[in-house]
């Protein structure tokens, strides 16, 4: 598996910069109570960076995401990209979700061209699907049905719908956590190849430590709900980033004792 290098270069951005100011979001449980899953959130996202939300289970790291889709509005607060109010879902922001959500009753194709056809631009952006049907290597797989593909395989149709209508942002929520190590892996690559060829914004929300280190530029660590930003890291680290380097194991270190899963075991007081 190829080692992610430490700095991608390019020469242009086509993603979009993100702005989160004060962000509050309050649900209302069905018996009445109230439950605060954000209070009061501010984050800035450079132009194709690539940002990772990490927190512990239930603390709001969706649901932040869910803000930036346009899925949910914020009870107070206000998010905009390229300057511009979020207050509904967009085309220039793309979401993948941890299960492929593709049609089962359509082939790989149709389901990639799909949103092409429902904003009425098919016609004259149809090359678009065969250019990302090559860029996640499922060129070959045009017709297949999605219960055809491997879990692997499916997820990257996934990416290639959310990706064909060049979105200026790519939202992915936990995409890789149902798949077995070793893909999860090699999906990592793929992430950064499109991420290195693409240059947009990605901001992914994951529980798993090592995948934010190798993929990040910025990490964004949350607190237990009501959530709120306890640290942004900055991931730079020299030569490739292994997860071996020693850099990279001082990261790991640091992200878990922020989250309080790093310390001391202590004895436990039983004996079996």
């Amino acid at each position: 598996m190829a080692e992610r290098c430490d700095k991608m270069v390019t020469t242009e951005k086509s993603g979009g910069a993100l702005s989160v100011k004060n962000a509050v979001k309050r649900f209302t449980q069905p018996n009445g109570e109230e439950i605060t899953a954000l209070n009061g959130v501010n984050l800035e996202v450079d132009s194709g960076s690539f940002v990772s939300f990490i927190g512990p289970s239930g603390c709001g790291k969706s649901t932040l995401l869910r803000l930036i889709a346009g899925l949910e509005k914020p009870t107070s607060g206000e998010l905009s990209l390229d300057g511009v109010p979020i207050t509904k879902a967009g085309y220039e922001r793309g979401l993948v979700f941890q299960n492929p959500t593709l049609f089962s009753w359509l082939t790989i194709y149709d389901n990639i061209a799909f949103s092409l056809r429902a904003r009425g631009i098919y016609k004259e952006k149809k090359e678009l699907v065969n250019e990302y049907l090559e860029l996640v290597g499922l060129k070959d797989f045009a017709g297949a049905y999605p219960h055809q593909l491997s879990g692997g395989m499916a997820q990257r149709a996934s990416i290639a719908r959310a990706l064909v209508g060049h979105p200026k942002v790519l939202l992915l929520d936990e995409p890789l956590g149902a798949l077995d190590a070793f893909t999860r892996m090699n999906m990592q690559d793929e992430i950064l190849r499109i991420w290195r060829e693409k240059h947009m914004t990605m901001i992914m929300v994951t529980h798993d430590v090592d995948e934010a280190i190798y993929l990040s530029d910025k990490i964004v660590v949350m607190s237990p709900r009501p959530a709120k930003i306890e640290k942004i890291i900055s991931v730079d680290i020299a030569g490739k980033r292994a997860r071996n380097n020693p850099e990279f194991l001082r990261l790991r270190s640091e992200i878990l004792e922020i989250l309080h899963f790093a310390g001391k075991v202590e004895e436990p007081d039983y004996i079996i």
